[in-house]
């Protein structure tokens, strides 16, 4: 069988040794406001928008890096390929060993060294059978940060994932990753069987330490996008996107075209979305081609109890948004509140 690559995988640290055993165990168990223009920041940001990938070789399928550099998009393919071979050695080598933070904020895992997170995967990748099967389907960035989009298959954790992981490198290391992925997509139950007690989540994924590395470009459009979200200002928000412009979120199964159906939708549903009002910017990664940001929303508003996210947004050569992917655990919300969100998607 000719494989792809794999998922970059979250399972206990030391850190909290004390869940570890119990955790390993299930896990094993189921596992059988307008335009930012690129002038604005100088030409350096131009230079490197100007490395774009061709097509990605090695990549099965194949890899969507239409908003990468080159140099990014062949790191993550061979990455993946390593993970795919269940190449325990040559997959941790992509990592830095000397400063790392891994995390699934999902079901609370998290790793603060190559050390931890070396012995997690090692304790669980002989497990995976010889149809376990993962590959990235987009990368939005370049080698000092981008987004990432990932599948997992069901051989893997016994369901099917979908992931949105920001990363940070330093020297073509990963020296940050959060896999953000949706339980209900995972399945309620499993999730809630994954998932550690809220007292035990990490309430800091790493961003103090690793800095930003964002380009100057996507981090203005990225936290003009969140203050327009925070502050419920649909028109704002809308003015940031492409005429041709498309909004999807991933949890809602949903996807609208064109600056006006994003306006009205954002007009009757901004309010009701967790990284909508009482949500923050966390964190931001990509270029001036695109990346995307991490949000997170203690406030509950409207009894939401969704945390935190992800958005991936690709820019065009204007820096407005062309796409935007939005994806959180909608294991958390429940079915009535939902059918809300998707009721706001219906145009009139």
């Amino acid at each position: 069988m000719n494989k792809r690559s794999s998922k970059t995988l979250a399972t206990p640290s030391a850190s909290s040794a004390s869940s570890a055993p119990s955790l390993l165990t299930r896990r094993a168990a189921l596992a059988g406001a307008g335009a930012v223009t690129l002038a604005a920041v100088g030409g350096s940001a131009v230079a490197a928008a100007a490395d774009a990938s061709g097509p990605v070789g090695g990549a099965d399928p194949a890899l969507d890096a239409s908003h990468a550099t080159r140099k990014v998009a062949d790191l993550v393919v061979k990455m993946f390929q390593a993970k795919a071979a269940r190449d325990l050695d040559g997959f941790l080598s992509y990592f830095s060993k000397r400063r790392l933070t891994y995390v699934d904020p999902i079901w609370g895992g998290q790793w603060r060294t190559w050390d931890e997170l070396y012995a997690a995967i090692g304790a669980i990748m002989p497990g995976w059978g010889p149809n376990a099967d993962a590959y990235p389907i987009k990368i939005i960035g370049d080698s000092r940060s981008a987004m990432l989009l990932f599948y997992d298959s069901p051989e893997l954790f016994g369901h099917e994932i979908r992931s949105m992981a920001p990363l940070d490198f330093q020297g073509g290391k990963v020296i940050r990753q959060v896999d953000y992925w949706d339980g209900r997509h995972f399945t309620i139950q499993a999730t809630k069987d994954f998932r550690l007690p809220p007292e035990q989540f990490p309430r800091e994924f790493g961003e103090r330490a690793t800095g930003e590395n964002a380009s100057p470009v996507v981090r203005r459009v990225a936290t003009a996008l969140s203050e327009a979200f925070v502050a419920g200002n649909a028109a704002a928000a809308a003015d940031l996107f492409a005429f041709d412009g498309s909004f999807e979120d991933l949890t809602l199964k949903s996807r609208l075209v064109g600056r006006r159906a994003i306006a009205d939708f954002l007009k009757r549903g901004l309010r009701l979305l967790p990284y909508g009002p009482g949500s923050s910017l966390r964190h931001v990664v990509g270029s001036a081609q695109g990346g995307g940001y991490e949000w997170s929303n203690p406030n509950n508003p409207g009894g939401v109890l969704v945390n935190n996210g992800a958005v991936a947004l690709e820019l065009d050569r204007h820096a407005r948004i062309t796409a935007l992917t939005a994806l959180w655990d909608g294991a958390l919300v429940g079915d009535a509140a939902l059918g809300a969100m998707l009721t706001a998607t219906i145009e009139h």
